[in-house]
């Protein structure tokens, strides 16, 4: 059998324990809170109290979603307008090849057309709700309903003002007709 000061203690010793005596553990006072590093709470902390009860975009943040879903949206719309012209437009002596160019450009023409409209409207709403909220202080209905009037009269308004009262109030209603289906489904959908 080897010498156990040289080689240290067999596996049978080491689990026989002498009375009196403990194994040393050199890991017994690096007890890390591993756990705590990695508990993180998942909602947002906040350094003050008010802003832990407000539940809404920055206005940046406001103005780079309602741009981009503006953008974007309006894209989509457009190139599927633009697919079914170039579709309906089509000659019957065209080969394939002008089929293809005339669909992709009626798409990409109509697609830049929409989704920049769509995209100053977004603009114009999130600067105008914005804006609102920031002079009366309160996040309501009435900021949106208001900002949708404002945006649909802007936007038409070099039209005259009979186009910028007509868009103004078609653009208010429409608003108003989707704040109140979000309290509907608030009220009716379970999330």
């Amino acid at each position: 059998m080897a010498d156990p000061r040289i080689f240290g203690r067999s596996e049978d010793s080491d689990r026989r324990q002498e009375p009196g005596r403990r194994l040393y553990d050199p890991y017994k006072d690096l007890q890390i809170p591993y756990r705590a590093i990695y508990d993180l709470p998942t909602s947002p902390e906040f350094l003050f109290q008010e802003e832990s009860t407000t539940q809404r975009r920055s206005w940046g943040e406001n103005l780079t979603f309602y741009t981009g879903v503006g953008y974007l949206g309006g894209a989509a719309i457009g190139a599927s307008l633009g697919l079914y012209k170039g579709v309906k437009a089509a000659e019957a002596g065209d080969t394939a090849k002008l089929r293809v160019n005339r669909i992709l450009n009626s798409s990409g023409q109509e697609g830049r057309r929409m989704g920049n409209r769509l995209g100053i409207i977004g603009l114009l709403y999130a600067g105008m709700e914005s804006g609102m909220v920031a002079v009366r202080d309160s996040d309501d209905w009435i900021n949106s309903v208001v900002a949708g009037l404002g945006t649909g009269a802007i936007y038409k308004a070099a039209n005259g003002p009979r186009s910028a009262a007509i868009a103004g109030a078609i653009g208010g209603l429409m608003v108003g007709v989707a704040m109140a289906g979000k309290q509907v489904l608030k009220r009716h959908v379970p999330v």
